[in-house]
C-alpha cells in the first residue's frame, strides 16, 4: 500500500478539468436538452420543487453510478450485475445497452436533431418523409464514421459543442432580460398540481435522460482516465470521481435549473408542446428568427452525431465482447438499423415506449448502484444482492405493466397485473418498487450480518 502511495501523483486544476469536461460530455446529449424543457412546462408555477426531484435522478444518480464503478472496480455493467451469477449479469448488459442503444437512446439522436432543427423548415404533410431521409443520411454518416474514423467527427465535437453551449448560453441570457411570461404563473398538468406530486413526477422524468444508465454503461471510462492521470488506490479514484463529478454535473445541473425555468416561463407566449423538442424550437425562433433556427439545426445534427457514433460503436464493442459469434461490425450494422427504423416512429412514440423500460431499468439501476457502493461493507455479498434484486424486480416489472402504451394495456392479463400493482404501497405517484426494495435490503443485511457474527 506504501508503494502505491509512493507512486500516485498530485492530480493538478488542469486534470481535474480535464474529468469534469469527460463527465459533462458523457451524460449531456440530446435527451439532456428536452425532457427538463418539457417538465417545465408541465410543472408550471410548481418548476422549483420538480427540478430538485429531477436532479436526483438527472444529476445525483448518474454520479453515483460512476463511483459505484470506481469502488467496485468494475469493468463495465457487467460487472456491476455479476454477484447475481453471470447469466443475471449478461441480461443486465443486454438490457442497459439495447435501451441506452438502438430500442430509444441512439433513435433519439436522430429525431431529436431532426424534430429541433430540420422539421420548422419542412411541411408537415411531408415531415414523415423527410425523417425517413434525414435519419437514412444520419445513421449512414454514424455508421461509416464509426467503422473507419471518427477522430475527425470527434474533434468537429470538440469545437461545435462548446459553440452550442455558449448559443445555449445565449439563449439563457436572453430569456432572462426579456422573459416569456412569469414562471410562478405557468399553469401545472393534473401530475404537477401538488408540490408533492410535482417532486416525485420530476423525480420520475429524470429517468427519461437514461445518464443513470450511461453512467454504469460507460463509466469505467471515467475511471480508466483517472486512473491513467496516476491515482491507484480505489479511494483515491473513488475521490477523484467525486470531486470532478461535483463541478462536471454542476455543470449540467445549472442547464437543467435555467431549462426547467424557461419551459416554465414560455407558458407565458405558447400553450405547452407535445414534446420538449417543439418547445426549443419555438423559443429558438421566437428570440433568433429562422437564421437561429439554422444555425440550432446545424449544431443540433452535428452534436447528436458525435453522440450516435459513440453509441454505436459502445454497442458494437459490448456486443461482440459478451456474444462473439457477430464480429464489432456486425453488431454495429445491427445497431446502426434497427435505429434508423425504430427513429422513424416519431420521438413521441419512442419516448412512448421508453418509459416502461426505464421504469424497469431505472429501480434495478438504483438498487445496484447502492448495493455496489456498500461494497465495502457487504463485500458484495449474493444473499444481500438476491433479496435486495428479488424484492425490487418484481414491482418494478409491474411498473413496467403499468407504463405501456395504450395500445399494449387492453389485455386481460395486463389490467389483472396493474390491478396487483395499484395495491402496492406508493403505486400511485410511480415507486412501488421503494418500500419493497428497502425490505430486502434490510432482510438481507440481517442475514449477512448474523452469518458474519456466527
Amino acid at each position: 500500500m506504501d508503494e502505491l502511495k509512493k507512486v500516485e501523483r498530485k492530480l493538478t486544476k488542469k486534470d481535474y478539468f480535464v474529468i469534469s469536461s469527460m463527465l459533462f460530455a458523457l451524460f449531456f446529449g440530446a435527451g439532456n436538452l428536452i425532457f427538463p424543457l418539457h417538465l417545465g412546462q408541465m410543472a408550471g408555477h410548481n418548476w422549483f420543487i420538480a427540478t430538485l426531484g429531477f436532479l436526483i435522478t438527472g444529476v445525483v444518480l448518474p454520479l453515483l453510478s460512476i463511483l459505484a464503478i470506481a469502488l467496485t472496480r468494475a469493468d463495465g455493467v457487467y460487472d456491476i450485475g455479476l454477484p447475481l451469477g453471470s447469466a443475471f449479469a449478461v441480461t443486465f448488459m443486454a438490457l442497459i445497452h439495447a435501451t441506452i442503444g438502438p430500442f430509444f437512446g441512439t433513435p433519439r439522436t436522430a429525431t431529436v436533431s431532426f424534430t429541433v432543427g430540420v422539421a420548422p423548415f419542412v411541411p408537415k404533410d411531408h415531415q414523415q418523409l423527410a425523417l425517413l431521409i434525414y435519419s437514412a443520411l444520419f445513421f449512414g454518416a454514424a455508421f461509416w464514421i464509426s467503422y473507419n474514423e471518427k477522430d475527425i467527427l470527434n474533434r468537429l465535437g470538440k469545437v461545435l459543442n462548446p459553440i452550442f453551449l455558449v448559443l445555449l448560453f445565449l439563449v439563457f441570457f436572453v430569456a432572462m432580460i426579456n422573459p416569456l411570461g412569469s414562471a410562478n404563473a405557468g399553469y401545472a398538468t393534473s401530475a404537477y398540481a401538488t408540490s408533492g406530486n410535482a417532486f416525485l413526477n420530476g423525480f420520475l422524468e429524470g429517468y427519461n435522460t437514461m445518464d443513470a444508465l450511461a453512467g454504469l454503461a460507460f463509466g469505467v471510462t471515467v475511471v480508466a482516465a483517472i486512473r491513467q492521470l496516476g491515482k491507484k488506490e480505489d479511494k483515491s479514484v473513488a475521490i477523484v470521481t467525486a470531486r470532478s463529478g461535483m463541478l462536471g454535473m454542476g455543470a449540467v445541473a445549472f442547464i437543467y435549473f435555467f431549462l426547467i425555468l424557461i419551459g416554465a416561463m414560455s407558458l407565458g407566449k405558447f400553450t405547452m408542446s407535445a414534446d420538449g423538442g417543439v418547445a426549443f424550437s419555438q423559443i429558438v425562433q421566437h428570440y433568433a428568427g429562422y437564421v437561429g433556427q439554422a444555425v440550432l439545426a446545424t449544431l443540433m445534427t452535428v452534436t447528436c452525431l458525435t453522440t450516435a457514433v459513440g453509441l454505436v460503436a459502445a454497442f458494437g464493442q459490448d456486443f461482440h465482447k459478451y456474444f462473439p459469434r457477430f464480429s464489432y461490425r456486425v453488431w454495429m450494422v445491427l445497431s446502426a438499423f434497427a435505429s434508423f427504423l425504430i427513429a422513424n416512429v416519431g420521438l413521441n412514440e419512442i419516448i412512448a415506449w421508453s418509459t416502461p423500460f426505464l421504469m424497469f431499468l431505472y429501480p434495478l439501476s438504483m438498487v445496484l448502484i447502492v448495493l455496489s457502493i456498500m461494497t465495502p461493507v457487504i463485500k458484495k455479498s449474493r444473499i444481500v444482492y438476491f433479496t435486495t434484486v428479488v424484492f425490487t424486480v418484481i414491482p418494478a416489472f409491474l411498473d413496467f405493466v403499468n407504463a405501456l402504451p395504450d395500445v399494449a394495456r387492453n389485455t386481460s392479463l395486463v389490467q389483472s397485473l396493474i390491478t396487483v400493482r395499484n395495491t402496492l404501497p406508493l403505486s400511485s405517484v410511480g415507486v412501488s418498487w421503494l418500500l419493497p426494495a428497502i425490505i430486502g435490503l434490510v432482510l438481507g443485511l440481517v442475514i449477512y450480518f448474523t452469518k458474519q457474527k456466527r
